[in-house]
């Protein structure tokens, strides 16, 4: 998935041991561009940390993957981030909206013709 907002915050690094070694994760809140701005945190893990240096305020294109693991009946779910460079950069493409416009609230939201009230009910 693809993603084009601007990083509101940068929180802590994290690292721990797990059974597969040391591990090191960065999270990052971001704010969409939408026309209802939505907050969302994308997080960074292992040797992608070391090599983003991000300035909050400064609009990003983010490319991530959604993942939910299970744990004690729960799902969590995260947004893991492989990708991020600067929008507009040089070797930005600009993400496409990942929200498309939607349709006015009024409009019909199938594409079948809508049917007019007509008097002439069968009651």
């Amino acid at each position: 998935m693809e993603l084009q907002a601007q990083l509101l915050k940068i929180l802590p690094a994290q690292t721990g041991q797990g059974k597969n070694g040391t591990w090191k994760k960065q999270e990052y809140v971001f704010q969409t561009q939408d026309q209802y701005p939505k907050q969302v945190c994308i997080a960074v893990w292992g040797d992608k940390v070391s090599e983003s240096s991000m300035i909050p305020g400064s609009t990003y294109a983010i490319s991530f993957d959604i993942e939910s693991r299970e744990y004690n009946g729960r799902y969590f779910t995260e947004a893991k981030a492989w990708k991020i460079v600067p929008a507009g950069g040089a070797s930005a493409t600009p993400a496409p909206s990942s929200n498309p416009t939607p349709p006015p609230f009024d409009a019909p939201m199938s594409s079948e013709p809508v049917m007019e009230a007509s008097d002439d009910l069968p009651f």
